[in-house]
C-alpha cells in the first residue's frame, strides 16, 4: 500500500527505505535477461560479481553469484554473452543499491555463441595456432600489397587512401569478397588462397569495418583460421575496430585494429624515411670524414718518422752493416784458406818424407836383377850378372865383377 505523507508529515529516510526494501522482496524470484558487461572476481572471495546489461535500453543492474555456479557453467562465461538469470532481487538499504543474486545462469543467443567461440578459441589455440612463434615479420617494403575486402567498402578506400599517402609507389592487387554472410568465409579462403599462390605478393591484408558479433561470425570460422595459419605470405588481420577480436585477429601474423591502422602496418611513411635516410647520410659522411681525419693524421705521424723523412738513413746503416759483414766473411775465408794451405803443404811434406823418390834422393839405390826382382843380399849374386841401379833420376844398367858377403853385427 502506499505510505502517506505530506508536507507536515515527512517520512524518514529508513521508512522508505525499508518500504522499497519490502516491495522489492515481494517481487520474489525472477527471470531476467540481458548482456554480461563485466566480471569480476575476486581473490579469497566466495563471490562473483557481474553487471548485467539491457540488450536495448542503457540500464544495467549488478549481479553477484556464487563461485560454484560461475566455476560449473559450460561453457564459461564470458563478458558479451547473452544470458538468462534465475535471481533473487534485493536492496540494501544501508547503502541504497539494488542488485541481482543469481541462482541459475542460462546462456542464450548470442551468449551461446560466443561461449562456442571461446571454446573454438582455446581448442585452436591448444594446437599451437596462436603461438607467436609462428608468426613471420612483415615486409619493410613490400613490392605488391594482395588485399582482400568487399567491393566498393570503406575499408577498401581507407587502406588504399592511406597507404598510398604514406608510399606513393605502393601497388595493391585487391581481390572481392564477401564480408557478411553465409559464403563469406568461403570466398575469403578463395581469395586469400588465391593471393598466397602469387609471387608477386608480399603481405596480405583481410580487411572490413566494425560490425556486430554476428557480422564478425565468418572471421572466426575453423576454416579460415586454419587457412591463414598455412599460407606462406604474411597476413595482416583489420577486422572491425578496437574493441572488435574474431579469431583471425589472433591467428594473423599481424592485427591491425583498424583499415587505417593496417595501412599505417604494411608500408613505411615515405617523408619519415626520407628524413632517416638523410639523416644517416649526415652521419656517414661526419663518420667519414672522422675516419678520413684519424687516417691523416696517422699518415703524417708516419712521415714524420726520421726513418720515413729519408729513408735513404736505413739503406746507410744497412750498407754499412753488409760491408762490415763482407769483410768479416773475407777475413774469415782467407784465415781458414791459410790454414788449409799450412795443413796442404805439412801433409805433402810428410808424404814426401815417406815416399821411395825422396830416400833415392838421398843417395841411396834399388838393385835389381836382369829379371826386375830387387837384390837385398848379395848372396847368390854371380859374377858378371846384369844389373840394373834406380837412382832418384833415372836407371844404371851394370854388371858384377864380384860379390861378397859382410858380416853384420847385432846386439
Amino acid at each position: 500500500m502506499a505510505l502517506e505523507t505530506s508536507l507536515e508529515k515527512p517520512a524518514p529516510v529508513r521508512t522508505i527505505a525499508n518500504a522499497i526494501t519490502g516491495w522489492i522482496d515481494r517481487l520474489g524470484v525472477v527471470w531476467v535477461e540481458g548482456q554480461v558487461a563485466q566480471v569480476s572476481r575476486r581473490p579469497g572471495v566466495n563471490t562473483v560479481f557481474m553487471t548485467l546489461r539491457d540488450s536495448v535500453a542503457d540500464i544495467s543492474v549488478p549481479v553477484t553469484c556464487s563461485r560454484v555456479l560461475f566455476d560449473g557453467l559450460e561453457p564459461p562465461l564470458v563478458e558479451g554473452a547473452s544470458v538468462v538469470i534465475q535471481a533473487k532481487p534485493s536492496y540494501y538499504a544501508n547503502r541504497g543499491t539494488f542488485s541481482l543474486y543469481a541462482r541459475d545462469i542460462r546462456m542464450v543467443g548470442l551468449g551461446e555463441l560466443l561461449a562456442r567461440l571461446e571454446q573454438r578459441r582455446q581448442l585452436l589455440a591448444a594446437e599451437g595456432l596462436f603461438a607467436l612463434e609462428r608468426k613471420r615479420r612483415l615486409p619493410f617494403l613490400p613490392g605488391r600489397v594482395g588485399l582482400i575486402t568487399a567491393p566498393r567498402s570503406a575499408a577498401e578506400k581507407d587502406v588504399v587512401e592511406n597507404a598510398t599517402r604514406r608510399w606513393p609507389g605502393v601497388e595493391f592487387e585487391t581481390v572481392y569478397a564477401a564480408m557478411q554472410g553465409t559464403r563469406s568465409a568461403l570466398e575469403v579462403i578463395e581469395a586469400l588462397e588465391r593471393l598466397d599462390g602469387r609471387a608477386d605478393v608480399d603481405v596480405i591484408v583481410i580487411a572490413r569495418g566494425g560490425g556486430s558479433v554476428e557480422d564478425l561470425l565468418p572471421f572466426s570460422d575453423e576454416g579460415l583460421v586454419r587457412a591463414v595459419a598455412k599460407a606462406g605470405t604474411p597476413v595482416v588481420s583489420a577486422i572491425g575496430h578496437e574493441p572488435d577480436t574474431p579469431l583471425l585477429d589472433l591467428v594473423a601474423d599481424v592485427r591491425a585494429s583498424t583499415p587505417t591502422d593496417a595501412a599505417k602496418l604494411i608500408v613505411p611513411d615515405v617523408a619519415t624515411e626520407t628524413t632517416g635516410v638523410a639523416h644517416a647520410r649526415d652521419r656517414l659522411r661526419r663518420a667519414v670524414r672522422t675516419q678520413l681525419a684519424r687516417e691523416e693524421a696517422g699518415l703524417h705521424a708516419l712521415r714524420s718518422r726520421p726513418a720515413l723523412a729519408d729513408p735513404r738513413t736505413l739503406l746507410d746503416v744497412r750498407a754499412d752493416e753488409l760491408v762490415g759483414l763482407c769483410d768479416r766473411i773475407r777475413r774469415t775465408l782467407g784465415h781458414r784458406l791459410d790454414r788449409a794451405a799450412d795443413d796442404i803443404a805439412h801433409q805433402r811434406a810428410r808424404a814426401r818424407a815417406l815416399s821411395p823418390l825422396a830416400t833415392l834422393q838421398r843417395g841411396y839405390a834399388v838393385l835389381q836383377d836382369d829379371a826386375g826382382h830387387v837384390v837385398t843380399s848379395a848372396a847368390g849374386v854371380d859374377a858378371g850378372a846384369a844389373m840394373s841401379v834406380r837412382v832418384a833420376d833415372g836407371r844404371i844398367h851394370v854388371t858384377t865383377t864380384h860379390a861378397e858377403l859382410e858380416e853384420t853385427h847385432g846386439e
